[in-house]
């Protein structure tokens, strides 16, 4: 408690970037200084006389590999917030500019995605997900895939150029969305046309940045299903739309992670 209690109070956890192992050597001299060496490893009245010095290196070694268990579990999680490569670009002032106008722009994106929903739902009755599961398994429509955006694998090349990847999937699919949804082809053309520009405004600032481009494999951004009826036609319009969305919330996330670093 008392190893604990000293990590808590100490002004000398890791700072950003740094390894935590000094902080934790200083924490150990820390608590011994301040109650005694004897008490941090105490281990019975024969200790504190002196007496088995083998037990008491013992007691210290095991007191030390559990400060530094402690001091891991602590900068694990901070390592894997704050170890992206762009770390060191957290106050340049262009990045972080870059960062707002885009959160702002894919806020928006989203809010059209959902105002699509609704009209899918309204027109076709095609509102529950959970309902339609047993259909989507026939009709071949995959999730972009964002895992490279997840905090703990989180690396800011691979995640630009998988958001990009992914608004250039969606930007093709909502094709089909159009075609059901033909009087309201101005809402779905803009939204088209907003994805194309997201993902040029994040091309543009990986090369500003110097990033280098990540090619993943293109097999979702082959051509759209065939759909075999109006019906898997309505609900293939359905998944795109609440695939699009849930990929546009956890790029949107990965965006306010990098704001907050």
């Amino acid at each position: 408690m008392l190893v604990i209690k000293a990590m808590r109070q100490s002004s000398l956890l890791p700072h950003q970037g740094e390894s935590p192992e000094p902080a934790i050597n200083a924490l150990i001299d820390e608590a011994a200084q301040s109650r005694g060496r004897s008490e941090l490893c105490r281990a019975g009245p024969r200790l504190q006389r002196g007496e088995d010095t083998e037990l008491g290196t013992m007691c210290c070694s095991l007191t030390r590999v559990l400060v530094l268990l402690l001091g891991a579990l602590l900068w694990a999680p901070w390592r894997a917030l704050h170890g992206a490569p762009l770390a060191e670009l957290s106050g340049d002032q262009d990045f972080q500019l870059f960062l707002h106008k885009n959160l702002e722009f894919t806020r928006k994106i989203k809010g059209d995605v959902a105002a699509l929903q609704r009209l899918v739902c309204d027109t076709f009755q095609l509102c529950k997900e959970e309902e339609l599961l047993l259909v989507r398994q026939d009709l071949g429509i995959a999730q972009a895939p964002l895992e490279q955006c997840h905090s703990r694998t989180f690396q800011a090349e691979a995640c630009f150029s998988q958001i990009r990847a992914g608004l250039r999937t969606y930007h093709g699919s909502l094709a089909s969305v159009l075609e059901l949804l033909p009087g309201h082809a101005g809402l779905v053309e803009t939204l088209q046309l907003d994805a194309a520009n997201l993902s040029s405004n994040i091309q543009q600032q990986m090369e500003d940045l110097g990033l280098a481009t990540v090619t993943f494999p293109s097999e979702d951004r082959g051509p759209l299903p065939a759909f075999s009826s109006r019906f898997h036609h309505q609900v293939g319009g359905f998944f795109i739309l609440a695939n699009f969305q849930r990929f546009l919330e956890t790029a949107y996330r990965a965006l306010r992670h990098l704001a907050r670093l």
